[in-house]
């Protein structure tokens, strides 16, 4: 039985607490190369050990980083969705076997994608101060695009191509979506660099709470719109059977008045 009152408002924040830093450790150990080679990055000296610790993250990230993130939006899913006492360990690595090779395969493009992006802001952010602006306000738009595919990679059943695409039409599509996820998950990234302790307990699995809420309030309007549509064809569909059955009675009575 659930504690009530004060304690039993401790209790609930105690279990969060856990559910949130069980899954970020989980993350963070299915990502362990990539862990490494960020670690690296951070303790680099020179320029070329930077370029190497980056090069080195985009290769093993396709196959470390995305296929754990899509089994913690797999969790998260569970919690936005209100399934919030299911097993951890079992939720996160099914997720991670049902999802590694579209996650894979997503990965490698969004990797490219970020690589170029990233190159192109290096080269031109010194150029013309303008172009640099923009090329950040792609990068964020890539990353929520990013965001997006993990959320409808755990909720729908679609092929990688299609996620792809609808990822990038819902981020143009819902801007201001788009640009709260962003600043929310930017802050939670603003934090976890001023306060590190939130780095390897919480930072992953709170901006995939997010997101992924984020992502279901789209999912639930985009719904209701269907069942408006849907409501809105059925309603006319029966005012034109209606229609028909009113001349088919017209034109029965003029028969049998002749």
């Amino acid at each position: 039985m659930e504690p009530r009152g004060l304690m039993g408002g401790f209790y609930r924040i105690s279990e969060w607490i856990m559910r949130l830093s069980v899954i970020n450790v989980l993350w963070l150990a299915c990502s362990i190369p990539f862990v490494f080679f960020a670690w690296g990055l951070v303790l680099s000296q020179d320029v070329n050990q930077v370029y190497s610790a980056l090069i080195a993250m985009a290769v093993v990230a396709p196959f470390t980083l995305f296929p754990a993130t899509a089994a913690m939006f797999a969790v998260a899913r569970k919690w936005v969705m209100g399934e919030t006492d299911v097993g951890l360990f079992k939720t996160f690595f099914r997720g991670y076997k049902e999802n590694y090779k579209q996650s894979m395969l997503g990965g490698i493009i969004y990797t490219i994608l970020l690589a170029i992006m990233i190159v192109d802001f290096i080269v031109y952010r010194e150029q013309l101060n303008l172009l640099s602006y923009i090329f950040i306000a792609f990068l964020v738009l890539l990353v929520v695009s990013l965001f997006n595919f993990f959320s409808m990679l755990v909720h729908y059943h679609m092929k990688t191509f299609q996620l792809l695409k609808n990822a990038v039409l819902i981020t143009i599509g819902k801007p201001f979506r788009s640009l709260s996820t962003a600043i929310m998950s930017g802050a939670v990234m603003y934090f976890s660099t001023r306060f590190t302790f939130l780095i390897p307990f919480f930072m992953g699995s709170i901006i995939a709470y997010l997101a992924f809420w984020n992502f279901h309030l789209i999912y639930q309007k985009l719904q209701d719109q269907a069942e408006k549509a849907r409501l809105a064809e059925e309603e006319e569909a029966e005012k034109a059977a209606e229609l028909d059955r009113i001349d088919l009675v017209k034109d029965d009575s003029n028969g049998a008045n002749k």
